[in-house]
């Protein structure tokens, strides 16, 4: 097949969004104003703050953006990079409005960020750091349990999490809803068992969606299961690393490549995720890995062959100059923006299937919805069910074997009285999730003769919802 040439003007991260978006506007004929109104961000605060460090006065920059309303509270990550802008964040905040439309969790988009790079500073640095910015977003009104909860992003994780929900608390302390204005947070800080890999888990869960669809693998010149699938992954982060480890270990797929900042492993026999992860945390790079092939280039490694091709870092790794050279079957999005819009109109070109982003990777957003829940209702979950269930499955245990005149094998009996805990509980919840996005998602693009890929579907099935809620709202 020929592919078209396109223009080399780049985009910027969030006119990217809003070109993959406008598709979606005009397949669902929407009107013009509203069309706009769901495009744009609502609101943006830009705060710049000083704190003493060492005895000197350090300034820092930072954003909150709120792109849409039609839910409450708004969502979405605050990330720690020394790149971070205000066009990353908009785009972010907007990007998190789909993907909490698409997967059925009732929150508005939001997105925040420090330009500051965490690696330069100490714990107690971080920490003064953090405070300080929390306290200036919190003052606005951009941290909170009913109108805005941030989590964890790139750069940050558990331990920002809560100190920022500990500034929440001391300037809000009669807000007995206050441990859910973040989530993401230590387990014994209200956070919830699953959260740090739910991410990547999604991720795990997605790709598994598509491949119990025949139809839909053979669209992609595959066939099969997830079983043998060569997969190449950008980015050994939280979320790729789990993502990468749980198709291995859980459904057979084999990691030939793993692609980093310093250059990329290859091992065609399939390489030990944990392994490489480890050997990464404790020298801090994958070079002189002893069990696989080190290539330099890295970026270029994103073409080399595989079914599917996992960019797991960040945006714009995928674009005008490299995507007709991708020979990955399926790209399948775990971070934010990774295929730029032209790069996109290649890939759709030449029949290569992309799993979008803000549906792939809408495990931590789903499964912070889950924190957010119990932190609100204050309990956890399974404490009410998981007695009754041991119970009941006590009583199927008693009845088989009255049935039968045999005992139930202990490891059999075991499993049938088990009740679900939490973790199983937010596991169920994810996969469920996950599927019936997928299948809504599904729905829209072997229907709709106008829907060309399942990323212009899911932005069908998301901007329909977001639209309903502003029309319903009379907006």
């Amino acid at each position: 097949m020929s592919v078209n040439t396109h223009p080399k003007t780049r985009r910027s991260f969030s006119e990217n969004v809003n070109v993959m978006y406008d598709r979606a506007a005009v397949i669902l004929k929407l009107d013009p104003g509203l069309a706009e109104m769901i495009r744009q961000c609502n609101a943006v605060y830009q705060v710049r703050f000083s704190v003493k460090l060492k005895g000197e006065l350090r300034a820092f920059i930072g954003w909150r953006a709120l792109h849409s309303e039609h839910r409450l509270p708004a969502k979405g990550g605050i990330r720690y990079s020394e790149i971070a802008n205000l066009d990353e964040v908009e785009a972010l905040a907007a990007l998190m409005s789909f993907k909490c439309a698409v997967v059925d969790v009732p929150f508005g988009g939001s997105k925040g960020a420090l330009c500051i790079n965490p690696h330069e500073y100490d714990e107690d640095e971080l920490e003064k750091i953090t405070r300080r910015f929390s306290r200036e977003l919190i003052k606005k009104g951009f941290i909170s349990p009913s109108v805005n909860v941030p989590g964890p992003d790139l750069g940050t994780s558990a331990r920002e999490m809560e100190w920022m929900c500990d500034m929440y608390r001391t300037l809000c302390p009669d807000d007995i809803n206050a441990v859910g204005c973040v989530t993401g947070k230590p387990e014994s800080q209200g956070g919830i068992r699953g959260r740090v890999e739910a991410t990547g888990r999604g991720v795990q869960y997605g790709i598994r969606e598509y491949f119990r669809n025949p139809k839909d693998v053979k669209k992609a010149g595959l066939s099969g299961g997830l079983e043998g699938k060569r997969i190449i992954v950008q980015g050994l982060g939280n979320v790729g690393y789990h993502a990468s480890k749980f198709l291995s270990e859980e459904d057979g797929a084999i990691i030939t490549g793993i692609v980093e900042r310093d250059g990329a492993l290859l091992d065609e026999n399939g390489l030990d995720v944990e392994k490489v992860h480890q050997w990464r945390l404790e020298r801090g790079t994958i070079k002189d890995y002893p069990d696989a092939r080190f290539i330099e280039d890295g970026t270029s490694f994103l073409e080399n062959e595989c079914d599917i091709l996992i960019p797991a870092a960040i945006e714009g790794q995928i674009h005008e100059r490299n995507a007709a050279r991708i020979q990955a079957k399926i790209v399948a999005e775990a971070a934010n923006g990774p295929v730029t819009s032209n790069g996109d109109d290649i890939l759709r070109e030449r029949g290569i299937i992309v799993i979008p982003d803000f549906y792939l990777n809408a495990g931590g957003v789903t499964v912070s919805y889950f924190e957010w829940i119990k932190n609100i209702t204050h309990i956890r979950f399974g404490r009410l069910e998981r007695r009754l269930d041991e119970i009941r499955g006590h009583h199927l245990v008693d009845v088989l074997e009255q049935m039968t005149g045999q005992k139930v094998p202990g490891e059999l009996s075991a499993k049938l009285v088990q009740g679900a805990d939490e973790l199983d509980l937010v596991r169920s919840g994810l996969e469920d999730t996950m599927h019936l996005a997928y299948q809504a998602i599904r729905d829209v693009w072997l229907e709709n003769e106008q829907v060309e890929d399942l990323r212009t579907a899911a932005y069908v099935v998301a901007t329909r919802k977001i639209a309903c809620s502003y029309n319903r709202a009379g907006l």
